[in-house]
C-alpha cells in the first residue's frame, strides 16, 4: 500500500500495521506462521533468543506489506522490533531507511497503537 505513514507493532505472534492520514488509518494484521512455536533456551555462547529462524519469513512478509511507505514507526514489546528493523537492514535496505523510529510499547489495543503513531508524526511535523 501506498502511503506516506504507517506504524507497524509486533511480537513474534503477530505485527498490527497501520496506514496513516490525518483524518484515518487502515489496518491489518499479520500473523506469523509460526505464532507460539518457540525453542528451548540454550545456555552458552551459542544461546539465541529462542524463537524459530522462520521468523525471517514472517519479517519479509510484514516487510512487503510496508512497501510504499514514506515513514515506518516501529513499535512493539520486546526483542521482536529490534530483530525485524536488523531484517531490514539485511534484506530490505530500501525501507530500513524510511524507519523514523523503534519505540517500546508493551501491548496496546488497534486504535491506541493508531493513536500512538498520529502523536508520534504529529510532532515530528509531518502529518
Amino acid at each position: 500500500m501506498n502511503t506516506r505513514h504507517a506504524v507497524v507493532w509486533l511480537d513474534h505472534n503477530e505485527a498490527h500495521i497501520f496506514h496513516l492520514t490525518p483524518e484515518s488509518y487502515a489496518g491489518e494484521v499479520i500473523k506469523s506462521p509460526h505464532a507460539h512455536t518457540k525453542l528451548h533456551r540454550k545456555a552458552g555462547p551459542t544461546a539465541s533468543s529462542g524463537h524459530a529462524g522462520e521468523d525471517q519469513h514472517y519479517y519479509h512478509d510484514v516487510a512487503e506489506h510496508l512497501a510504499g511507505t514514506e515513514e515506518i514507526l516501529v513499535v512493539g514489546p520486546a526483542n521482536a522490533k529490534i530483530e525485524f528493523v536488523r531484517h531490514l537492514e539485511n534484506h530490505h535496505h530500501d525501507l530500513k531507511s524510511r524507519v523514523v523510529a523503534v519505540e517500546t510499547l508493551d501491548h496496546p489495543t488497534d486504535k491506541e497503537i493508531a493513536a500512538h503513531a498520529r502523536t508520534f508524526f504529529k510532532r515530528e511535523g509531518t502529518l
